[in-house]
């Protein structure tokens, strides 16, 4: 619920306050020289019958201002608003991230590395799908689904943090493999639009399953497929060796990235290509996607007005009705 100030639905009727000074002239000057008046050699005699009802009398003009000023405001239509909406997503999307988790991941030509730069800017592009499916797939010389495409996000952000270089698995770059098990992560969903954001740093080096093939698996079961080749031009540390205590040996080797099969992928699934060669281009490549794809939500607005003129209108009316009783009463003989 989101409630809002007072505002007045017909605010055009204040301007009519700008009467209240003239109101009050009439009032105050006026009044006093359409009073009758009467000559006395002297005004000890009144002074001596002047009671304390008749010196409060000019209250009767501030009620009649105030009952004014009330009825004006109430013309104007004071009013509280209270809100509340209930979003229903119409188009839902399924997104599958296949993630290229080869050594050459942690080249350190983005920072701190590769594959750290990607982990944070997928959890923010995580973040920004609140009403989409996601699902995890990995791969170097072979592939693997990390996370089923699932509506958890806590889950998939906490499964993507985790995600490191293994040792264990065959280094090596299968990009078929990867799409291919993505598109058999999205081949019987339900959803009315399923996506694949692939990437990679390097070229089809591994696995048995061309990538052509598997483009043409995703185009037949009208997977879109945005295609991203990271790293930047030229150059780049990265690990070479591992060195006797486990650890990567880094040196100075070339980028080497197959856009035109990358541009190929995307281009049969009615995706788009791009390249990242730093961090902030990465980022900026998620957040394209992000606003390519977008979901359709309906949002129905339901708005509840209440009316706080009346309160305004029965204090006026209160005022004038004092007033007017006082003038027929207690100080008809005085005015």
């Amino acid at each position: 619920m989101i409630f809002t100030d007072s505002y007045f639905a017909n605010p055009r009727f204040l301007l009519l306050l700008i009467l209240v000074p003239i109101i009050i002239y009439y009032l105050v000057i006026i009044s006093k020289q359409l009073q009758a008046t009467l000559k006395f050699p002297s005004t000890d005699v009144l002074k001596e019958n002047k009671t304390n009802i008749a010196k409060i009398r000019p209250v009767l003009y501030v009620l009649r201002l105030l009952a004014i000023i009330l009825i004006i405001i109430s013309l104007a239509r004071p009013q509280t608003k209270e809100t509340s909406s209930r979003i229903k997503t119409t188009r839902g999307i399924d997104i599958v991230m296949v993630i290229d988790i080869s050594s050459s991941m942690l080249a350190k030509d983005l920072k701190p590395n590769r594959l750290s730069a990607l982990k944070n800017v997928a959890s923010n592009f995580v973040d920004n799908r609140p009403n989409d499916r996601i699902g995890l797939v990995v791969y170097a010389a072979e592939s693997y689904t990390k996370t089923p495409v699932t509506s958890d996000k806590n889950i998939i952000k906490q499964v993507l943090s985790e995600i490191s270089y293994d040792p264990i698995l065959e280094d090596g770059t299968a990009i078929g493999m990867g799409l291919s098990t993505a598109v058999n992560r999205l081949k019987d969903s339900e959803a009315k639009s399923k996506v694949i954001i692939l990437l990679t740093d390097g070229v089809n080096n591994s696995g048995f399953i061309d990538p052509r093939i598997a483009a043409e698996l995703a185009a037949e079961y009208e997977i879109k497929t945005y295609t991203i080749g990271l790293g930047s031009n030229g150059r780049a540390l990265a690990p070479v060796s591992i060195l006797p205590n486990g650890e990567f040996q880094f040196s100075l080797t070339n980028v080497e990235i197959d856009e035109d099969l990358l541009r190929n992928i995307s281009d049969r699934t009615s995706g788009r290509y791009f390249r990242a060669t730093d961090n902030l281009e990465l980022a900026n490549i998620y957040e394209e996607i992000n606003k390519l794809e977008k979901t359709e939500i309906n949002e129905t607005v339901y708005t509840n007005y209440d009316e706080k003129y009346r309160l305004y209108s029965i204090i006026a009316l209160i005022f004038l009705s004092i007033e007017v009783i006082s003038r027929k009463t207690i100080y008809k003989s005085f005015i």
